[in-house]
């Protein structure tokens, strides 16, 4: 289940595998099983080569490179959290903390280009969501019922802001959005993409700036 990659100023493309076992239909079912079936991956366009830089992750989603070509950020939906992967100096190969206890799901992750990283949300966190989380038989069951009988909505999508050292600057989110898979800041403007509607979302971020919350 391929997912975003980004390009590297030396060509190489660097992308997640959300999952080696699960379909794109399939991506809750991943979910909701809990197990880390995703990986980071690093494609050489000068050898053709492929390579599996980290195994083992939790739905591996968007990935970005930073600014300085040092490192990249990846989001691992199962567990809210983005990580910091060093593809350059020093730390070359290490993995850090980015970014965790998000307020959502995270998905695709762009960079502004201004100082900031915009984070797609298809989802909030809710009480029984974080809930399930802890309980395996639970989360079986909602898998279940997601199967057979209605599929699992999410609510409260949105996108996430952070600044480069992964700290919370703004979080625009609507009750009503379902399913928002990416964010673009533009300009003044944000473009919201998703998997599931035939439509894109524009915001004036002038006319509707984040407000500041306690």
């Amino acid at each position: 289940m391929t997912d975003e990659i980004a390009i590297a100023e030396d060509g190489a493309m660097y992308f997640t595998d959300a999952s080696y076992v699960y379909s794109v239909a399939e991506a809750i079912f991943d979910i909701l099983e809990g197990k880390p079936h995703g990986r980071l991956l690093r494609y050489d366009p000068v050898t053709k080569q492929t390579e599996a830089l980290l195994h083992d992750l939790y739905f591996a989603n968007g990935v970005q490179v930073s600014p300085d070509q040092q490192s990249l950020v990846f989001c691992e939906s199962s567990m809210k959290r983005c990580s910091k992967y060093y593809i350059d100096g020093e730390k070359k190969g290490k993995v850090e903390k980015f970014a965790d206890n998000l307020p959502g799901v995270p998905d695709n992750i762009h960079y502004d280009g201004e100082g900031h990283y915009w984070i797609a949300l298809p989802g909030g966190i809710s009480t029984l969501w974080d809930y399930a989380f802890k309980q395996p038989i639970l989360r079986k069951i909602i898998a279940i019922l997601t199967k057979h009988l209605w599929p699992l909505q999410l609510e409260n999508s949105g996108v996430f802001v952070v600044d480069l050292e992964g700290k919370p600057v703004a979080l625009y989110s609507d009750p009503q959005l379902s399913m928002i898979t990416s964010g673009v800041k533009i300009g003044t403007h944000l473009y919201c993409g998703s998997l599931v509607d035939n439509r894109i979302l524009r915001l004036d971020l002038a006319k509707h700036p984040a407000q500041q919350t306690a």
